[in-house]
């Protein structure tokens, strides 16, 4: 009977690259022995992906597929725009969208570990490393239950991707409505949906630092606590959805917008809305195989 623990099968995980099932079974084969299951995943063609591990997946796309009622919008990354843009990459990523869609998992481990056919989706994209030859990392992913009428906007094939949430009785006015605030929403990029959701601790802090900007200006405190306080009603017209001015017509707000929507089309709510910008805060390795290797040296010793 095979004995070994659930950190030698991330350790297997982690050296080889395969995914987590195909490790287990090879721990089990080899009666526990690290060595021999490293072995039996090369020569089962598993650990073919071992050697990107340790690259940077900073490229991919956001794709958003709405299905039985469920909307996702993910972010799955590779490392060269090249594969990024190829059919066996798309196929890949619509092939996980639709299991989040249908297992609905709450967090990234879960989707990895969501049953596929038989294998799990973590095995599926193992797979799929060996055959397209770059990393694949699921970096994120949002889903939502649909309230009335789900929207999503993907921008430039995958660069950028927005989904909102709207609870309402579906029609052609609140789909052109939808549209427009997804398109809005992709070239504002709101970080909330009504003033009322920053925090007092997030709005402290930015009149704090208004106000030092204010009186470095040269302007008396009582002055300085003013102008702050018609300074914070441009934070929330420029961060708050409802708060903004709509792009194609700067005489209404998004939310008189939408009233004004509903008037003829019944009352809609927003009740949610998300964007994701492809690579947004992954840095984009650019280094000699030298330097790669130097590096990965360092980082054994420690």
């Amino acid at each position: 009977m095979a004995e070994f623990t659930a950190k030698d099968v991330m350790a297997l995980r982690e050296q080889t690259g395969a995914g987590m099932m195909d490790c287990k079974k090879a721990l089990t084969d080899a009666n526990g022995d690290m060595n021999k299951a490293a072995e039996l995943l090369r020569e089962r063609g598993i650990a073919k992906a071992a050697k990107r591990a340790g690259k940077i997946a900073a490229e991919g796309v956001v794709y958003a597929l709405v299905e039985n009622g469920t909307g996702v919008l993910i972010e799955i990354n590779c490392e060269s725009d090249f594969v990024a843009k190829g059919d066996k990459f798309h196929a890949l990523v619509e092939a996980v969208a639709k299991v989040a869609i249908e297992k609905k998992p709450e967090t990234v481990e879960a989707l990895l570990s969501a049953d596929m056919g038989g294998k799990t989706v973590d095995t599926f994209i193992q797979e799929q490393v060996g055959v397209i030859g770059e990393k694949i990392s699921v970096r994120r992913f949002v889903l939502y239950r649909c309230a009335g009428h789900l929207e999503t906007y993907i921008h430039m094939g995958g660069t950028m991707g927005v989904m909102l949430n709207f609870a309402c009785k579906d029609s052609p006015e609140v789909q052109e409505l939808a549209h427009n605030i997804a398109l809005h929403v992709a070239f504002t990029k709101p970080l909330y949906t009504f003033a009322s959701e920053v925090s007092e601790e997030t709005l402290q802090k930015e009149k704090e630092i208004l106000k030092k900007e204010v009186m470095n200006e040269g302007k008396p405190e009582a002055i300085a606590e003013k102008i702050v306080l018609g300074k914070i009603k441009k934070f929330y017209e420029e961060n708050c959805l409802m708060e903004q001015k709509f792009i194609k017509d700067d005489t209404v707000t998004i939310k008189e917008l939408i009233e004004r929507t509903g008037k003829t089309a019944g009352k809609i709510e927003l009740k949610e809305f998300c964007f994701f910008v492809m690579g947004q805060g992954l840095e984009k390795k650019n280094e000699d195989l030298s330097e790669e290797v130097a590096k990965q040296v360092e980082a054994m010793k420690k």
